[in-house]
């Protein structure tokens, strides 16, 4: 509250009859009105900031159309060779599935329970819809009338290099859109390892389990 608006609550209340020291003083109403509306007037004015030039200055919103570029538009194309900060993809294998090209086997970082873990969350969520919760390609959507996605257990499938299916998650393929700009990358590898995770339990053998935990197993696992 600035000085001249006491000054002036002050002589409000003066002429109201309002004086320091006399308590006794009857209002009537409409002496109090006026009293409660100057309050109030200073409260409010109080709020009000002054001009600030940094925060009036002139300035696009977003997708608004500018007379001063030849293209009528105030968003600028980013400079040819310039790359946006962390969108420098230096580890190909990380960011594309590819190694020279040609997609490849293995998985760029180790992958723990933790990731299985994470990619079945991330596969329960984006990929379920249509590959169903095993990957039989039986989702909700598909049995709405979608198109049917392949079986990840096919024998073709199941002989694809793990970097097939990152490919294919970040490009798209046929009626599959590209998740590249939905699924962040390392998810996007974690997907990879649960879908492997998927193949195994629909198609292991008994070798595939480690000695000392197949005990009671043999009747329901192929040998």
């Amino acid at each position: 509250m600035f000085p001249g608006e006491l000054t002036s609550i002050r002589r409000r209340l003066s002429e109201a009859g309002v004086v320091a020291g006399h308590s006794d003083v009857r209002l009537g109403l409409a002496q109090l009105t006026t009293v409660i509306l100057a309050i109030a007037g200073a409260i409010l004015l109080a709020g009000c900031r002054p001009p600030q030039k940094m925060g009036d200055q002139p300035k696009y919103d977003p997708y608004m159309a500018s007379d001063f570029f030849p293209d009528g538009q105030s968003a600028r194309p980013a400079i040819a060779g310039t790359v946006a900060r962390g969108y420098l993809h230096e580890d190909s294998f990380l960011n594309t599935g590819k190694v020279n090209g040609a997609v490849a086997e293995g998985y760029p970082f180790p992958v723990t329970e933790e990731v299985v873990t994470r990619g079945r969350q991330r596969f329960d969520i984006y990929c379920s819809e249509c590959h169903g919760r095993v990957g039989r390609g039986d989702g909700m959507i598909v049995r709405r009338g979608y198109r049917r996605p392949p079986s990840f257990h096919t024998k073709l499938l199941r002989s694809q290099p793990s970097g097939h299916f990152f490919d294919v998650m970040t490009n798209g393929f046929g009626a599959m859109p590209q998740y590249g700009t939905m699924i962040p990358v390392n998810d996007r590898w974690a997907i990879t390892a649960y879908v492997r995770a998927l193949q195994m339990s629909q198609n292991a053998v008994l070798d595939d389990v480690p000695p000392s935990q197949r005990g009671g197993l043999q009747g329901g696992v192929r040998p």
